[in-house]
């Protein structure tokens, strides 16, 4: 490898979310702010609503239930 044309690598970088939660990464920043992570997100924290006017996520799942039989 070349010398002098990598980034510095913090190995105790901080993330920090909107919703406050701080964590601690590799990175080539020291400081990293994210609006979303695994605290808020809806998916992890069960929270998902999913929208459904048409049908389709139903439609969707008939046919994927359909094809695993």
């Amino acid at each position: 490898m070349k010398s002098e044309i990598h980034p510095t690598y913090f190995e105790k970088a901080t993330a920090t979310c909107a919703c406050g939660a701080k964590y601690t990464v590799g990175s080539t920043k020291e400081k990293i702010e994210v609006e979303i992570c695994q605290a808020c997100h809806p998916f992890y924290t069960g929270l998902e609503k999913v929208l459904d006017t048409t049908g389709r996520v139903d439609k969707f799942k008939k046919r994927s239930a359909a094809a695993k039989k």
